[in-house]
């Protein structure tokens, strides 16, 4: 008969939960304690399965054109490293990038090491690349990004419910002709962003004006470039735009001051993220805040229960909320 951590409790007397710890040398559980813990295990033949300390957190580079001028990563590994070291565990970190030659022998060796819990960044994530990991037989959970295939855990911010409530703020303040300022490369997050823009125009019965759904760049320089062309082509702009996330709105409001275009006074714009560079431009950007940290948080406490509640084999998908962060760069439209 298999010998329980709850057995063990029975004959020390000490918690289901202290044994645990003890037994796998977790921090708070002084030496006399772990070592009758120890002895009446050894003495019941308890087999300790595989004692796992360590949280890998992956990134996934397929091309660097959201993540590499992004600032909200960083914040979020910060999260990851600072819940796992309260919580007792040690964070490492492993680079996959899609373009180096090097790739297929890395996810190789990542998808050989089982000896970890894995956070995997899947925000340049197609559901394409994630099949090499279905046969993964750890751990993974996947943090802002999501499988369709429902193969993983998923900790996300929740991008329609954020983006509806950023265009109900633009007819709010008397906007109805409301354009969209789309990144190019199409991750799941700007796509469920985009439903979120398509469900208020819907609700307000708002005609979509084809030119005013202007695609461009992901990164700061490719997005004011685009920007630019656009501009040189047409002297149209709707009264406001929403854009994917905030790198794409600097980027465009750049060009859109070269031109003599005034913000807010002649064009709204709503970004997406709050990063820095939003609180400091002229006018400050109008955004959706991220909680990038808590993110990671969720992720490693989301992780650690695959451990707690072993055999609970229920997918989750953990939708994190924002926060509407308002600016100067929206001006009311008055009707």
């Amino acid at each position: 008969m298999k010998v329980s951590i709850r057995r063990i409790s029975q004959i020390t007397g000490f918690s289901p939960a202290t044994v645990s710890n003890a037994l796998n040398r977790k921090k708070g559980v002084n030496a006399a304690t772990s070592e009758k813990i120890f002895k009446a295990a050894e003495t019941l033949g308890y087999q300790q399965e595989k004692t796992i300390t360590k949280i890998k957190f992956v990134t996934y580079r397929k091309n660097g054109l959201i993540i590499d001028d992004s600032q909200i990563f960083p914040a979020m590994i910060e999260g990851v490293e600072r819940q796992a070291k309260e919580l007792g565990y040690e964070t490492t970190f492993s680079h996959l990038n899609y373009e180096d030659e090097s790739f297929e022998l890395r996810l190789k060796d990542f998808l050989e090491d089982t000896n970890c819990l894995s956070i995997l960044l899947g925000t340049e994530m197609m559901e394409e690349d994630y099949v090499p990991f279905y046969d993964y037989k750890g751990y993974l959970i996947v943090l802002d990004g999501w499988s369709d295939e429902m193969i993983f855990d998923g900790v996300l911010i929740n991008n329609t419910d954020a983006v509806c409530q950023a265009m109900e703020y633009l007819v709010g303040k008397g906007h109805t002709k409301i354009g969209y300022l789309r990144g190019d490369y199409r991750i799941k997050a700007f796509r469920y962003r985009e439903f979120g823009y398509h469900r208020v125009i819907g609700k307000y019965r708002l005609k979509v004006e084809p030119e005013f759904q202007i695609t461009l760049g992901t990164k700061l320089e490719s997005a004011y470039q685009d920007m630019k062309r656009y501009l040189e082509r047409t002297g149209n702009l709707p009264t406001a735009f929403f854009a994917d996330n905030d790198v794409i709105a600097i980027g465009a409001m750049r060009a859109m001051k070269e031109k003599g275009i005034r913000i807010p006074e002649d064009i709204s714009i709503v970004g997406f993220d709050d990063i820095g560079f939003g609180s400091v431009s002229t006018p400050g950007l109008t955004t959706i805040r991220v909680f990038k940290q808590e993110m990671g948080e969720v992720a490693v406490r989301r992780a650690l229960d695959h451990i707690k509640y072993s055999g609970k084999n229920v997918k989750m998908k953990i939708q994190v909320c924002t926060e509407f962060v308002e600016r100067d760069s929206v001006r009311q439209i008055d009707r």
